[in-house]
């Protein structure tokens, strides 16, 4: 009877359970945020950041201009669902600032040029950058409000990218704070890495004059002693005017075997235009990784990229 009475009371609290168990089994995992980035470079940090947790998508995933960008339907149903946005600001992306607006309204909007430890380096003027060197009147001399939002090109503002990113998706995901504190940290020792393999490879051709297609470099540059001495076009969206053609090639033909390096988003006519005739060799630079798939690894490959093309060029024979 009492093993009767055993069995019995083990059935009544196995049936009174079933309810809890499904509840649970049916019960929703916590929720993680939504978060979509606007370019390549910093969807590869937020990668990191989130790794282990859940994917941030990435706005841009071709090339093209920053400034006159059109948003297909799929990405603006991206920004329409997103938790977190994450962008350089308007002085880069200066399409999504209509876009953030009629189809973000909910999410937090994080713009990265505004994170502490960012420094930021003022817009060169167009042309040549030298003193005393013509400016061409034809053009406006600033863009991006006197700023230049190329930031992720300093591995140290990279660094503190990502200890930004990880503030504000451990503030909107408490339950993974820890884990995005963790994977910025690994990312940020990973960026030191990096920066100490720059600048052993980039040693060899400081002060090496060259020529870039549009004002990208700056950042770079100012990290590695790096001599960029001019731009063919203030920005990607414009084409240069005749001045700063002329300008330009007159300044290559004096420079003897300097570099003009070109981008794979935009034709490198005008490119092999301004060097014929001349010693002057052509590379190709990639800021943004267009020829790169997205992920976690992007940024190491786009800085080992354009590091690697530099020294190509700049190292080549006559």
């Amino acid at each position: 009877m009492n093993g009767r009475l055993k069995c019995l009371g083990t059935l009544l609290l196995a049936i009174a359970l079933v309810p809890a168990l499904e509840a649970q089994a049916v019960a929703p995992l916590a929720a993680t945020p939504r978060v979509v980035v606007s370019i390549k470079p910093l969807h590869s940090l937020a990668a990191g950041v989130m790794a282990g947790v859940a994917e941030p998508e990435v706005l841009i995933k071709g090339g093209g201009s920053l400034h006159g960008y059109a948003l297909r339907p799929s990405e603006a149903r991206a920004l329409s669902r997103a938790d977190l946005v994450f962008w350089v600001g308007p002085v880069l992306e200066t399409f999504m600032e209509r876009p953030l607006a009629a189809l973000a309204g909910k999410a937090r909007v994080v713009a990265m040029i505004a994170m502490p430890g960012v420094k930021v380096q003022p817009s060169r003027e167009g042309g040549l950058w030298e003193d005393g060197l013509r400016k061409d009147a034809g053009e406006p001399l600033r863009h991006g409000d006197g700023v230049d939002g190329h930031i992720w090109l300093d591995p140290g503002n990279a660094a503190a990218i990502v200890a930004g990113m990880a503030e504000a998706l451990g503030a909107f995901d408490q339950s993974n704070a820890g884990r995005y504190r963790e994977n910025a940290a690994a990312m940020q020792a990973k960026l030191s890495a990096l920066d100490g393999e720059l600048r052993a490879k980039l040693a060899r051709v400081k002060e090496k004059p060259f020529v870039v297609f549009h004002d990208a470099y700056q950042y770079f540059e100012a990290s590695y002693g790096l001599r960029a001495v001019g731009s063919i076009t203030l920005s990607p969206d414009r084409a240069p005017g005749a001045g700063r053609v002329a300008e330009v090639k007159r300044k290559i033909a004096g420079l003897g075997p300097v570099c003009v390096f070109s981008e794979p988003q935009f034709q490198p006519r005008i490119v092999e235009m301004l060097i014929r005739g001349t010693a002057a060799k052509t590379g190709m630079l990639d800021p943004e990784g267009t020829t790169i798939g997205p992920g976690a690894e992007l940024y190491f490959d786009v800085a080992r990229g354009l590091a690697a093309s530099l020294v190509a060029c700049l190292t080549a024979g006559p």
